[in-house]
């Protein structure tokens, strides 16, 4: 068996290029799990390689190239025959680093440093030898000693808690938080990794890992909890943070927050003056806060017009499309039926208008739906659904410019100061609730 050079290209870390290592065997999965290994070890910081994209590595070695699609780890791998001395872009394999380009021109290494970060006593000609020879042998900063030595990572991370079902569901909504953050990050050099804690894992354990790891310079943390304890983990580690949700923990934290109580009071009230009384309620059946504070403001308004509390009308159902499907099911089990229902998350409507369908019952006409964000997918549904509407690019950019009023070495440029926030939605009238309720 011909032995096989793995040639990984971290794309995600700034001035990469392709890196040789020998492998011992040419077993695919064998070989993935290598290129793992090897990677974390090289950079001691696998959150800096987090593309978020997928590729493919195949092994030149066989007679027919064999590809396989490897995790979100790094952006790209190929297995080549031992011997191959140039990648596929023409350059050469072998990494340079700054003591071989110093060897290379005949110079000494402070001299080469100074070239490379553009300091003003080193004159014009030797600057251009300097970065005409890192051009052609494929010369690779030491990102992670750089790091090292000032102290920093560069890198903010955005921890999220996935599912299979999460992902399968496929709700953008962190896709628009990241584009506004990005956009704010971008400003200062600043990378953004996700970390994403899978659901069969504890936040706390998973985020005191990644504080133990230094893999960020700081953190946004999501999915609050009632009592969240990443909030004091990350208070004692000194590690700038901005929660997006509040949480009944103590601490004198930052966060940003949906105006959660405006959807529950507004959508009560709305229902009300179209003579409804037996209003439900779709919330989460997990510990997010954000359940807790849409039911306390929900109760607070069927107060304010006077109606009792009744819990039978409160269904607690996953926030997914088949969490809103389960939620029609409770609804239609209810023996003196609601007249309306108001819902906390947005792929819930998707689900419950398929579970009214089967039995018939019509949005618009035989009950009334007032959903929360407006969402692609939610356009389509007929009648068009009464929900709330945000510019999530606009709440990520507004994060971002608050995380990083948090940190001091940019606190300067955000003079608005680090503040909490509630951030508003906008009611956007559809057919969904558009009856009034005759008595």
């Amino acid at each position: 068996m011909r032995s096989v050079v793995l040639l990984i290209r971290f794309d995600d870390v700034p001035e990469s290029s392709w890196v040789s290592y020998p492998l011992p065997t040419q077993d695919p999965l064998t070989m993935a799990q290598r290129a793992f290994e090897l990677m974390e070890r090289r950079l001691e910081n696998p959150g800096l390689a987090s593309g978020l994209r997928t590729r493919h590595f195949r092994s030149s070695s066989s007679a027919r190239a064999s590809d396989l699609t490897l995790p979100r780890l790094f952006a790209g791998a190929i297995l080549w025959q031992e011997g191959l001395t140039r990648d596929p872009g023409g350059r050469s394999t072998q990494m340079k680093g700054i003591r071989q380009l110093a060897e290379h021109l005949d110079i000494s290494i402070g001299t080469v440093s100074r070239a490379l970060n553009g300091k003003p006593d080193v004159n014009d000609e030797t600057r251009r030898r300097v970065l005409a020879a890192a051009e052609e042998l494929g010369y690779v900063a030491n990102q992670s000693g750089r790091s090292l030595r000032q102290g920093t990572t560069n890198v903010i991370g955005l921890m999220l808690e996935v599912s299979r079902e999460t992902v399968e569901n496929s709700d953008d909504f962190f896709l628009g938080v990241t584009d506004g953050l990005q956009r704010v990050f971008s400003r200062h050099k600043l990378d953004l990794v996700m970390l994403p804690c899978p659901d069969d894992e504890d936040p706390h354990e998973y985020l005191k890992r990644m504080v133990a790891r230094r893999l960020v310079d700081a953190l946004i943390i999501s999915a609050t909890r009632r009592t969240d304890r990443r909030i004091e983990l990350l208070e004692k580690a000194r590690i700038p943070f901005v929660a997006l949700g509040r949480s009944a923990s103590g601490g004198s934290y930052t966060w940003m927050d949906l105006d959660f109580e405006g959807v529950a009071t507004r959508g009560v009230d709305r229902l009300v003056a179209k003579g409804h009384r037996r209003i439900a309620v779709a919330v989460p059946s997990s510990d997010i806060n954000l359940g807790y504070l849409f039911l306390d403001a929900y109760r607070q308004a069927l107060q304010r017009h006077g109606i009792p509390f009744d819990p039978t009308l409160v269904i607690r159902v996953k926030s997914s499309e088949q969490g809103g499907y389960q939620a029609g099911h409770e609804l239609l089990m209810i023996g003196e039926r609601p007249t309306a229902i108001i819902l906390i998350h947005e792929l819930m409507a998707i689900g419950l208008y398929r579970r009214l369908a089967e039995a018939g019952v019509v949005p618009g006409r035989d009950l009334a739906v007032v959903g929360f964000r407006e969402e692609p997918r939610t356009l389509f549904l007929q009648p068009t659904l009464t929900s709330f509407r945000m510019s999530l690019r606009d709440l990520g950019a507004q994060l971002g410019e608050t995380l990083l009023a948090t940190m001091p070495a940019y606190a300067d440029h955000y003079p608005q100061g680090a503040r909490n926030r509630i951030w508003p939605l906008e009611l956007v009238p559809g057919e969904s609730d558009a009856f009034m309720l005759t008595a």
